[in-house]
């Protein structure tokens, strides 16, 4: 008999509490032992389990979170998706996320809300537009949709940008990148998990690591507030409490983790229908499907692993952007939150081996985590499954701190979302 999802259905549904409906992931119990372990439900992690399942044919797999689901940075960001970085080694990373993006929502069979609506770059000076076309030049030798337009031509597709040449920071042009956009963050994690779960991997919420065992240098198992849990494989995808999972096992990450703020206004007709980024100024915002201007900020210069941020942050970043939107002054905010990012020197992460056989690192995304989702887990779990870098995290290894090989995006591109 054929079901009725007719409006009056869901609504009659909704009015029962959703009785009868399935969970879309199994909240498992842990068992004793995997064959792997991925520690960190977020997006990167999840789609390492999936990946690992799919496209390597793991199936004894758990995923542990210490919170709930997808409560970490994943539901704590500005959603940006592109690829036009400086650096091939990031740039192909990058690039082979976007790819698995735009086919995320079949793959899944989960709508992950990807919109491809474009991404601007700003340029303010001579030296930002020099280093535009540097890095659009360098896109388009990869394969990389990317191009150089001046001001007219950028208030042309932005009616509502301020390029008055009067402006403090007068808009001189910027890149595009015609592909790149926005995702429904929380989809993402939901769609990740359900289709991680149907190939079996356990999904334990409420489940912290506090300890590793480590026998003549392999990983042996974890310690958690749920027990012991033995493997000889372990991801680690943390996020910004990398460093303290990392100091279980007597490795010294070289990252830093920071605040990261972002916040949005009430919800307004549409008026931005692509993701607007500033260097110069500090502030980049788009606008979601329910209206609302997704705005998003620089980091806090302090350490911490908390999930809020300094209130003279929000202030820069709203004088930032009403330096490029005037008419945004009228807008309220509505609501503001924090995350936690795990920066590298060279603002690059690390996807690596480690000194302890079996224990595998994905972090230091800094503030790019998002964006590379299904592009990490894909290359993570080749990582963990085949114990051997897959070409495109080979350059991300965390040995390059000690051999000088490092992977300088930050500086030589100039953009950290």
């Amino acid at each position: 008999m054929r079901k009725d999802y007719s409006s009056w259905s869901l609504f009659t549904k909704g009015l029962r509490h959703n009785e009868g409906w399935n969970p879309a992931w199994r909240s498992a119990e842990p068992k004793p032992s995997y064959d792997v372990v991925i520690v960190g439900a977020g997006g990167h992690g999840l789609a390492t389990a999936y990946y690992l399942a799919k496209d390597h044919g793991v199936r004894n797999i758990a995923v542990l979170e210490k919170g709930y689901l997808g409560g970490g940075n994943t539901a704590r960001n500005t959603t940006i998706v592109r690829s036009n970085y400086l650096w091939d080694e990031a740039a192909l990373l990058y690039e082979h996320a976007l790819k698995l993006w735009e086919g995320l929502t079949e793959d899944l069979n989960f709508n992950v809300m990807f919109s491809q609506r474009g991404v601007f770059n700003l340029g303010h000076t001579l030296q930002d537009m020099r280093d535009i076309e540097r890095r659009v030049n360098a896109n388009n030798l990869d394969g990389i949709d990317a191009m150089v337009l001046d001001a007219a031509e950028v208030k042309r597709r932005i009616p509502i940008l301020n390029t008055s040449k009067s402006a403090r920071y007068p808009v001189l042009g910027a890149s595009f990148q015609p592909r790149g956009g926005v995702a429904r963050h929380d989809a993402v994690a939901w769609g990740f998990a359900r289709a991680a779960s149907k190939y079996g991997v356990d999904i334990i919420e409420n489940c912290e690591v506090t300890g590793m065992d480590i026998a003549n240098g392999r990983i042996a198992g974890l310690e958690t507030t749920r027990g012991t849990i033995r493997s000889e494989r372990v991801g680690c995808v943390a996020s910004g409490h990398s460093s303290v999972l990392a100091k279980m096992a007597g490795i010294r990450m070289p990252i830093e983790s920071h605040p990261l703020q972002a916040f949005v206004s009430e919800s307004m007709k549409p008026v931005l229908d692509t993701v607007v980024m500033s260097n110069a100024v500090h502030g980049y915002a788009s606008q979601s499907d329910k209206g609302e201007l997704v705005i998003g900020a620089g980091i806090d210069h302090y350490t911490s692993y908390t999930q809020r941020g300094s209130p003279h942050i929000i202030e820069h970043t709203a004088a930032a952007i009403l330096e490029l939107f005037p008419m945004f002054s009228r807008a309220r905010m509505n609501r503001q939150w924090g995350g936690i990012v795990d920066t590298t020197p060279d603002a690059c992460p690390i996807i690596s081996k480690t000194k302890v056989k079996g224990l595998y690192f994905n972090c230091g995304w800094g503030t790019g985590g998002f964006k590379a989702t299904p592009g990490s887990g894909n290359v993570f779990a080749h990582t963990i499954a085949r114990d051997d870098p897959h070409p495109l995290n080979r350059a991300f290894d965390l040995a390059r701190f000690s051999t000088g090989h490092l992977i300088d995006e930050h500086g030589a591109a100039g953009v950290a979302h």
